[in-house]
């Protein structure tokens, strides 16, 4: 049965590191459903959130495969009850003055920051989790999305 997990990775923040990873990932035909990486509080140090799918035995080898790594100083699978978790979409809907009350009425249900107005569109930015994000391109797609850009997934573990 396939399944998603979360890992949470701690590694060096060299160049070449996340060519690595990526191509550990490639080699063995794993796949990478969303990654988000960016230094920590300290500057020597990346925190890489990778989502991946498969079955238990392909996502313990996957855990193991990584921790080999040299670059990787620290591997933990996160969950719902360890963790909390949040995505980041940025998409440009389009816009008409039949449209506009009804996107913008869409928009601040979710809560979502509206970042640019033009007579042809609305550029909209939200916060959320994967599940919230989903429901919300899908409300928005009828007014047409021009362009979409989702971060993946980020992730941290509750202390």
């Amino acid at each position: 049965m396939e399944k998603k997990r979360i890992l949470s990775i701690l590694v060096k923040n060299e160049s070449g590191v996340l060519p690595r990873i990526g191509g550990l990932f490639a080699r063995r035909g794993y796949n990478i459903d969303s990654i988000a990486a960016a230094k920590t509080e300290n500057p020597k140090i990346t925190r890489m959130t990778i989502v991946a799918t498969g079955d238990k035995s392909t996502l313990e080898q996957i855990e193991k495969q990584l921790l080999k790594l040299y670059d990787v100083l620290e591997l933990k699978v996160l969950d719902n009850e360890n963790s909390v978790s949040r995505e980041h979409v940025m998409l440009i809907a389009g816009n008409s003055e039949e449209t506009r009350a009804n996107l913008i009425q869409v928009a601040n249900l979710f809560h979502a920051n509206i970042l640019n107005v033009t007579e042809e569109s609305l550029m909209l930015e939200l916060t959320g989790k994967p599940t919230k994000i989903d429901s919300f391109i899908k409300l928005v797609e009828p007014f047409g999305i021009i362009k979409l850009a989702r971060s993946g997934l980020t992730a941290l573990e509750k202390r």
